[in-house]
């Protein structure tokens, strides 16, 4: 398992999670999860600054967890994969079993 190849895939998966590691990122993935979403739309159901959550959905940009699609003159956003949601889901719900 710790072979050449097979920590290339740990790699990977260390990059997702560290573009994951921000709540508000984590949010981010959530609320896509039930379907696309204009940043506007996002600002109204987190209830964070516009500028924020524009830097955070680069971010997941950038690590392919999101694509952003022209609607417009909105930018919509959807998830890649929906894997990441159900990673998302399952971390928050682990998180909770604390409480």
């Amino acid at each position: 398992m710790t072979s050449a190849t097979g920590y290339e895939g740990f790699e990977g998966a260390s990059e997702l999670l560290r573009a994951l590691s921000a709540p508000i990122r984590l949010a981010i993935v959530s609320e896509l999860a039930a379907g696309e979403r204009c940043v506007h739309e996002l600002v109204e159901q987190l209830g964070a600054a516009q500028p924020l959550v524009s830097q955070h959905l680069r971010v997941l940009r950038g690590a392919g967890v999101v694509r952003g699609s022209r609607r417009g003159r909105e930018i919509a956003y959807s998830l890649v994969d929906e894997h990441v949601a159900h990673i998302v889901a399952d971390a928050v719900s682990h998180a909770g079993e604390g409480s």
